[in-house]
């Protein structure tokens, strides 16, 4: 350090500042970074969770309710039936004379329409004697309802029954297939097959190649549905529900298929199978969230998907279905073999081609569940939550994840400002330095200095300066004035504070930090908003009888009740008009089931009334009318303004809230459909005064009964 004799006092200044400012800026903008790429990938990881759990939930619930489904369906007396008559009539097919042409058209169909589209999956050339049923029940089904069927492939079972002189098979057919084809309709099923105990498809909806077959001998009797039927047969429980696994299943031309099945029992009689094709679109539709990532929060990059234990695809991949081609050229970069690509841009599916070996998949086919930064099938870093799914028969886990790129673009964006920043304060600290260390030798340049910080917001900067002369007067008044202005800055805080709490004791939260922000003009329409009205009965008679300090007492006790009740079940209050009250759901925050919150509160509020009435000794009663629909919402007034909504939704709540009984509570019928399933109700009309015209209304049956079940 000799080499520091030779500067001035002013250089060894200038030198010490910058050593310890510089150091303070490194150290700083390194913690800040760390500390922002931890938060970043925290968040990150948070939310990916959040949407993996959501939709596994979401898948899992799926297949128990068509478990639940399908036990009932095997339960019902129809089915039962359905399978006993379809059994007997198939058996009778067996000694039926054919006509003439059908080994003729059925061999035509299989060799023009099936064959082709096949071999367009499968190795080598599909052989046609492979595929043709054998047996004369199965060649008289599949060319009445397969090759003789007019309509296209894909749409053969518009065809309610067959033209063949009105066999027993027709006939129950007609029966039938109208409630079966129904029921998969609804359901979102592929296909429903009714097996008989030789293993002999008695039924199916769509009339696919493996109709009338028979999965015991014939050409399917290795595919996952023959091995399933297989293990159903053997059960004895009536309940004994199975699912397999997606394969490539030939009849579906090689499209992956999985099925669920059931065995079928008349007393302890065993009748036969009930399965159903499992469709692949509605697990898609469920982990690609009707193709909406970005608003389920996964960027542009991120996805949910499954894999089952052969590090197979169980749903489709997000870049297949956005960029069909730039994911192709990845996995041709990747070194996937060509035939593998072609199928997956033939049936535009990654489901069983796309292979996922993953640190991720290992894991969670190893039953943990966390969040890693790793590579993904495409060779990319991506930040992964991933656990294994609770399906009974099923060995698939789910992975939420989005590229590393995406989810640290802000944080590199961060980096880029903070060099900027540290930079630029570098070169400031450097002139500040030099600056200091000149004004180090006059008394003078100290107050500027001090004087410059407390400009700069600093407000606990001091002159030091302890002399007896004009600059320790002028130091001690600077050092007593800093003092005001801090005290005078404390208050004006504490007043911001208090204005900030009056706000948002007034208005929502949102609007009170628009308003914060300096809006003035603030107006929007809401969607699916749920308005609930309500009116004290006999409050008027009772203010006759009392003071107007009693009264008011009254009424703020009871609306302070009502507040901290709306706040429990996410309601807003918008306003009280003496004694009505309104109060709205989903106007700020929106929720999963606004109605049974909105019907919650005025259970509550009634049961309020009565405990009042119960402590007081008063007669009061309330009426509650609660709607659903679009409403208008904004501020009302300039110097003296309010908050408030309207609309038809606003009015058909207040004509149900007049129209109501003391005690009762109406709803609308978007509200009752929605709650119908928990709640009983029994329909009025309603007549809108301001509109002129009926409203369909429901009144809850039985309030009392609630509130003592809600106590």
């Amino acid at each position: 350090m000799q080499w520091l004799k030779h500067f001035s006092i002013k250089s060894k200044l200038i030198i010490m500042l910058l050593t310890v400012s510089g150091c303070s800026i490194l150290a700083i903008s390194y913690l800040s970074y760390r500390s922002g790429q931890s938060n970043l990938t925290q968040r990150v990881f948070h939310q990916l969770t959040s949407v993996r759990a959501s939709k596994g939930s979401q898948i899992e619930s799926y297949f128990q309710t068509i478990r639940n489904h399908l036990e009932t369906l095997s339960q019902t007396p129809s089915v039962v039936v359905a399978m006993e008559e379809f059994t007997q009539a198939y058996a009778e097919l067996k000694t039926t004379e054919l006509p003439p042409e059908a080994q003729t058209k059925l061999k035509a169909y299989y060799r023009e329409e099936f064959l082709p589209r096949l071999a367009k999956t499968e190795k080598g050339t599909p052989v046609l004697e492979t595929f043709l049923p054998n047996s004369n029940a199965a060649i008289y089904l599949q060319y009445h309802y397969i090759a003789a069927n007019s309509n296209p492939v894909g749409k053969k079972e518009a065809l309610i029954k067959a033209p063949d002189d009105g066999s027993k098979y027709s006939q129950i057919h007609a029966r039938y297939h109208p409630i079966f084809e129904q029921i998969i309709a609804k359901f979102g099923y592929y296909d429903l097959f009714l097996i008989d105990p030789e293993g002999n498809i008695v039924y199916s909806v769509y009339k696919e190649t493996d109709f009338a077959s028979n999965l015991t001998t014939g050409s399917y009797n290795e595919s996952n549905l023959a091995r399933l039927v297989r293990e159903v047969k053997q059960a004895k429980d009536k309940n004994y529900t199975r699912i397999i696994d997606f394969e490539a299943y030939a009849p579906s031309y090689g499209a992956p298929g999985s099925f669920m099945a059931i065995p079928i029992f008349n007393g302890s009689e065993f009748m036969g199978v009930l399965a159903i094709q499992l469709p692949v679109d509605k697990i898609n539709e469920v982990m690609t969230g009707n193709h909406q990532w970005e608003d389920e929060g996964l960027g542009k990059t991120g996805e949910t998907y499954l894999v089952g234990s052969d590090y197979l695809m169980r749903s489709v991949s997000r870049f297949l279905v956005e960029t069909p081609e730039a994911y192709l050229k990845t996995l041709e970069s990747l070194g996937v073999k060509d035939e593998t690509i072609d199928h997956i841009r033939q049936y535009s599916t990654s489901v069983l081609l796309q292979k996922v070996e993953t640190i991720g998949v290992e894991k969670a086919l190893a039953g943990k569940k966390g969040t890693e930064i790793i590579q993904d099938y495409r060779d990319l870093a991506v930040l992964s939550s991933y656990a294994p799914l609770d399906i009974e028969g099923l060995d698939w886990v789910i992975l939420s994840e989005m590229n590393l790129a995406e989810a640290y673009a802000p944080i590199n964006s961060f980096t880029n400002q903070l060099l900027i920043a540290a930079t630029l304060l570098m070169i400031l600290v450097t002139l500040l330095a030099m600056l200091m260390a000149y004004l180090f030798v006059k008394p003078i340049r100290r107050l500027i200095a001090a004087s410059r910080q407390i400009k700069s917001g600093h407000l606990d900067a001091i002159a030091a300066i302890d002399t007896e002369d004009e600059f320790g007067e002028l130091a001690k008044s600077f050092n007593e004035m800093v003092q005001s202005l801090r005290s005078q800055t404390h208050k004006v805080e504490e007043k911001n504070q208090e204005n900030e709490q009056l706000l948002l004791s007034i208005f929502p939260a949102a609007i009170a930090k628009r308003l914060k922000r300096g809006e003035k003009n603030i107006a929007e329409s809401v969607s699916n908003v749920i308005v609930l009205f309500s009116a004290l009965e006999g409050f008027s008679v009772l203010s006759e009888k009392l003071t107007a300090y009693e009264i008011v007492a009254i009424l703020n006790d009871l609306v302070t009740a009502f507040d901290e009740a709306a706040e429990r079940y996410g309601m807003e209050k918008i306003k009280t008009i003496g004694d009505s009250y309104m109060a709205v759901c989903g106007l700020s925050i929106p929720y999963l089931d606004p109605e049974k919150r909105a019907l919650d509160l005025a259970l509550e509020m009634v049961s309020i009334v009565r405990r009042f009435n119960h402590e007081k000794g008063f007669q009061l009663n309330i009426s509650v009318g609660i709607n659903s629909g679009d409403i208008v919402a904004g501020i009302v007034g300039r110097n003296k303004f309010i908050y408030d909504v309207w609309g038809d939704t606003i009015n058909g709540a207040s004509a149900f809230k007049s129209a109501c009984s003391p005690g009762d509570i109406l709803v609308s019928d978007g509200v009752y459909h929605s709650l119908k399933d928990t709640y009983e109700f029994e329909p009025i009309k309603v007549t809108d005064t301001q509109e002129q015209k009926i409203l369909k209304a429901w009144r809850l049956k039985s309030v009392r009964e609630h509130i003592e079940v809600e106590a």
